[in-house]
């Protein structure tokens, strides 16, 4: 794709994200999802207006297009979104497979209106015992059941 086309794109997130903020739907954040050149899903950030704290853009986007595609890989497709992902969206993002990611703002963007996902970045990196959000395994071996059933299962689909 030329660079017309991925700014036709970037352009599109870009512009969800600011009618999200004239809305007042949810925070700065828009996303879009491609296909074989055309938009086949948009998300912006609806957390508070959802009450859903995982309602990121990039979240919804691939949510949307998903159901769109009625799968739950976006193999093939490019995703642009209007911010660097937080850790959330990027984990969102590597889960779903898209062939590519574009962003416009930087997370030191973000952090500079107070969108600063670097304590979870920090947090990651610590031992989960440590960490500031209190954090406990328990009952290991009555879980393992499932991963044990995971492993011989004839019906499940691989991802």
């Amino acid at each position: 794709m030329s660079d017309e086309i991925h700014q036709k794109f970037m352009r599109e997130a870009i512009n969800l994200s600011i009618d999200n903020v004239k809305s007042g739907k949810g925070g700065p954040f828009g996303a879009v999802i491609v296909k074989d050149g055309q938009i086949i899903a948009r998300g912006t950030n609806l957390v508070t207006s959802s009450n859903d704290p995982t309602a990121h853009a990039e979240v919804v986007a691939i949510r949307n297009a998903c159901k769109e595609l009625g799968t739950f890989q976006l193999d093939n497709c490019d995703i642009y979104t209007s911010c660097e992902p937080c850790p959330m969206c990027l984990g969102a993002i590597y889960w779903s497979r898209p062939a590519r990611l574009f962003f416009a703002n930087t997370k030191k963007d973000a952090a500079e209106i107070q969108f600063d996902d670097n304590f979870i970045y920090e947090e990651i990196e610590i031992p989960y015992q440590n960490r500031s959000l209190l954090t406990q395994q328990i009952l290991r071996d009555e879980a393992l059941e499932a991963f044990r059933l995971w492993r011989t299962s004839n019906i499940k689909m691989e991802y």
